[in-house]
This record gives C-alpha cells, sequence and structure tokens, in this order.
C-alpha cells in the first residue's frame, strides 16, 4: 500500500510542528516502528526550519510566502521532499559542515544526513529555490495494518 500527501505551507516558525504531527500522524496511523518516525520527523523539521528560514526571495511580487512539504510512503520506503521558493544553493554555498556543538544553528543539513538513509540537496530546475530530499528504509511494528508484503 502506498500513502502520500503534499502541503502548501506558510513560511512561517507554526507550519513546522504542523508538518511534524502530520507525518508522524501518518506514521503512527501505519503502523511504522517508532523510532524511524521520529527521526523522519526531527529531519522534516529541520527541512521545513531551513524553508522557512531561508525559503523567500524578493521578486517582482515581492518575498515568496510559501514552501510544499510533501511525503511518500511506499512499500518498505519514506520519502520526504521540501521545496522552496528562495534563492537556491549557489556553486558557491559552503557545504554543509558539523556546526559548534553548542551552536543554535547550522546544523539542519548535516542533521538530515544523519537520519536518512538516502539525502538530495539541490536546486528546483527553472525558477529556483531549493530542494531537500530525504528517504529512509522503514520498520513497521508487528502486525501492522498497512505493513509492505
Amino acid at each position: 500500500m502506498s500513502i502520500w500527501w503534499s502541503l502548501h505551507l506558510r513560511r512561517e516558525a507554526a507550519s513546522v510542528p504542523l508538518a511534524r504531527r502530520l507525518l508522524l500522524g501518518t506514521m503512527e496511523t501505519a503502523g511504522v516502528d517508532p523510532d524511524i518516525s521520529y527521526d523522519l520527523s526531527v529531519a522534516l523539521s529541520e527541512a521545513c526550519a531551513n524553508a522557512v528560514e531561508h525559503g523567500g526571495d524578493l521578486g517582482p511580487d515581492g518575498p515568496s510566502e510559501a514552501y510544499r512539504v510533501t511525503a511518500y510512503l511506499d512499500g518498505e520506503k519514506c520519502r520526504i521532499e521540501v521545496a522552496d521558493s528562495g534563492p537556491g544553493f549557489t556553486r558557491h554555498s559552503p557545504a554543509p559542515r558539523r556546526a559548534a556543538h553548542e551552536a543554535e544553528s547550522g546544523r539542519g543539513l548535516c542533521l538530515i544526513r544523519e537520519l536518512a538513509d538516502h539525502v538530495h540537496i539541490g536546486n528546483k530546475p527553472g525558477r529556483g529555490g531549493a530542494v531537500v530530499s530525504f528517504d529512509k528504509i522503514l520498520k513497521w511494528k508487528k502486525d501492522s495494518p498497512l505493513m509492505a508484503v
């Protein structure tokens, strides 16, 4: 069985826990192992927080007000994509690096890489903006109703 959903969210801090709760609720209903669900929800929160903070551009109509989150639970894998309309990543963007332990920002992309099995960070083709996508192999609770066969 496959489940997917997509959200168009305002670039506001309140959108981050909304996306996280929807993902956790979907995974709980499907019967995904809570540890896997937690890892993916933290990674999603980091990607959304980056879109909220960095995902706007100053185009002819003013700053971008929204970003998109799409999640796919398909078979044994969950794939999540967060896309914004900001300036995207430039060739001169620094590679994600490990932030100082006491730093309050700068850890998001590294944390996503630690929590997911596969990560792609790039730009949307055409109109610009960043896309962060990541996936993780799912583990299921015993007797899960939607477990992949």
